[in-house]
């Protein structure tokens, strides 16, 4: 395991956290090149995917519906349910089912029984049935690959989207939205999200330490905040390379400079890495992940924020932030 980020550093990155493109299948890591087999060739059996039928019905089917075709969650089967999971080994899906559902009872599936309701889905959605079970241990479904889904043609807009123009600076929107995001990250370290908050004692203030429950109103669990934060931290690269936007001393954003890109490229799989580490509803594989978003942090700061001649607290070097 590598180093952690030290949360004492989290000031370090106040001012600017620099982002990503578009977290476009936030859930798709890359095909290991031992991958072979694909769900085409016979990978459950018609007993298994039954045992994965009755399963549903008890654990799924409020939420994705009695057909698979969704409702409250999304469908598991058709379309939807490819272009979501295509291109991807059934070891994240058997995960995603084991790590966060059912949604108000997660974790209580067993690997088998994960690996059960695969063969169910895999049954809705037309894949032939084979001699043998599928396999519920991680080594066996990572070597088997969902299809990948159909290309499909690009068809001309019949008129332009709305461009919107930059309204905060840099600094703004990173304080908005990336540095609590990425703090709500970070805090992972030393808070276990699954981990019931208990109430401040009356006056403590903040200095009771981080609440899940202050960073989510109560509204929303641990781990669900940390999955939002992730996708929040993914998702903003298209407002950091907003074309005219301005640096907090004037200067603009440097959008078309290759090292801009590139690092906003990082801080992006940062974000893709740290919602997968999520969805473990891992303390310490979400802890790991944050070596990545902070290195994707800490190259862009090099580069462009952290200039000679400032000190912790002094901010007479923002003259020269956004030039390289």
């Amino acid at each position: 395991m590598h180093t952690r980020f030290n949360r004492s550093h989290l000031f370090t990155f106040r001012l600017a956290l620099v982002v990503s493109g578009a977290a476009a299948g936030l859930l798709s890591p890359s095909v290991h090149a031992q991958q072979t087999r694909t769900a085409n060739a016979g990978v459950y059996t018609d007993a298994q995917a039954s045992r994965g039928r009755d399963l549903y019905r008890q654990q799924c089917a409020l939420c994705h519906g009695e057909t698979l075709g969704g409702g409250l969650a999304p469908p598991l089967s058709g379309s939807g349910f490819i272009a979501a999971w295509g291109a991807q080994p059934l070891w994240e899906l058997a995960r995603k089912i084991r790590s966060t559902m059912p949604e108000n009872d997660p974790g209580k599936l067993t690997p088998s029984q994960a690996a059960d309701l695969v063969a169910y889905l895999l049954q809705a959605g037309k894949f032939a049935s084979g001699p043998t079970d599928l396999g519920a241990d991680e080594k066996a479904l990572n070597a088997i690959v969902l299809p990948a889904p159909p290309t499909q043609a690009i068809m001309p807009a019949a008129s332009a989207a709305p461009t919107f123009p930059a309204m905060g600076n840099l600094a703004q929107v990173m304080r908005g939205i990336l540095f609590p995001s990425s703090n709500i990250i970070f805090n992972v370290q030393t808070n276990d999200p699954s981990t019931p908050v208990k109430p401040a004692p009356a006056g403590a203030g903040t200095s009771a330490g981080f609440s899940w429950v202050d960073w989510g109103a109560g509204i929303y669990k641990g781990w669900e905040i940390v999955d939002n934060a992730a996708v929040s931290v993914a998702e903003s690269a298209p407002l950091m390379l907003t074309p005219g936007r301005r640096c907090e001393n004037g200067r603009p954003v440097p959008v078309d400079r290759p090292d801009w890109i590139k690092f906003s490229q990082e801080l992006a799989e940062a974000g893709r890495a740290a919602y997968k580490a999520s969805q473990t509803r891992s303390q310490e594989a979400v802890s790991d992940a944050t070596n990545q978003l902070a290195d994707a942090c800490l190259h862009c700061h090099m580069m462009y924020r952290d200039k000679p001649g400032g000190k912790t607290g002094d901010p007479s070097n923002k003259a020269g932030r956004c030039a390289p």
